[in-house]
């Protein structure tokens, strides 16, 4: 069994947020990092426009600051917002730009995803970004893409950009610490890939898209979606 004492605790990942809600409050700078976030969150908020034009209620895991909610505000508002975040600053920061742009119920969770109390069957989507890579074990991934089929309404969409991993080492290699440093270096220098790299082996636990792929059809989803890949991130979707 694998074990997990060496990385970072919730307690440990909340306070780095804590402290960083400026930086995560600008896609541009908060995302530096993840390659081609603006073009995922665009293409996540197609797909949810796509098959749901009308959604009333939607649920962001993980939203930081509340780009992701901001973007889809954009194209459809006003919505009951659910947003759910271990950082209560990052939380509060969601809270006064959502509202500067919504009317709609907004309802602030603060909390881990595994043991927040939501409402089931009540979202008409889900998103899901940059978040899902702080789970640890095969039975938190399951219990979690469970929970998350539960919280839709029948019909309802799930929609993750995340951290991937490959299922081949070399070609992990290849990828991750080839192509990715490559490009975390060419953001900065070595140095700064070195720490990059270093932050990630301690706080995260990312899975394969084809793992993830497989997880959302065992726990009930109708039809499973990649929108895109390249390199170590992905964006996908599921239908209930």
């Amino acid at each position: 069994m694998e074990h997990f004492s060496d990385k970072s605790t919730v307690q440990e990942i909340k306070a780095r947020f804590d402290n960083d809600v400026d930086r995560f409050s600008n896609l541009e700078t908060g995302q530096q990092t993840t390659i081609d976030a603006a073009f995922n969150m665009e293409l996540i908020i197609d797909s949810i426009m796509a098959h749901s034009p009308n959604l009333k209620t939607v649920l962001d895991v993980g939203c930081g600051a509340g780009n992701y909610t901001l973007k889809l505000l954009n194209r459809k508002a006003p919505l009951d917002c659910t947003l759910l975040d271990l950082s209560q600053p990052m939380l509060n920061r969601a809270r006064e730009r959502v509202s500067a742009v919504n009317t709609g119920a907004i309802t602030l969770v603060q909390g881990d995803i595994r043991t927040a109390s939501l409402p089931e069957g009540h979202y008409c989507t889900i998103m899901a970004a940059a978040v899902l890579h702080h789970l640890r074990d095969d039975r938190d991934w399951e219990a979690v893409f469970t929970k998350l089929y539960r919280l839709l309404k029948p019909g309802g969409s799930l929609w993750i950009a995340d951290l991937v991993v490959q299922e081949t080492p070399a070609i992990q290699h290849l990828v991750y610490n080839e192509r990715y440093g490559n490009y975390l270096a060419g953001l900065k220098d070595e140095a700064y890939r070195d720490n990059v790299f270093a932050y990630i082996e301690k706080e995260d636990t990312p899975h394969s898209l084809n793992d993830q792929m497989k997880l959302l059809e065992k726990v009930g989803f109708r039809s499973v979606e990649v929108l895109h890949k390249h390199l170590c991130f992905a964006s996908f979707g599921a239908i209930k």
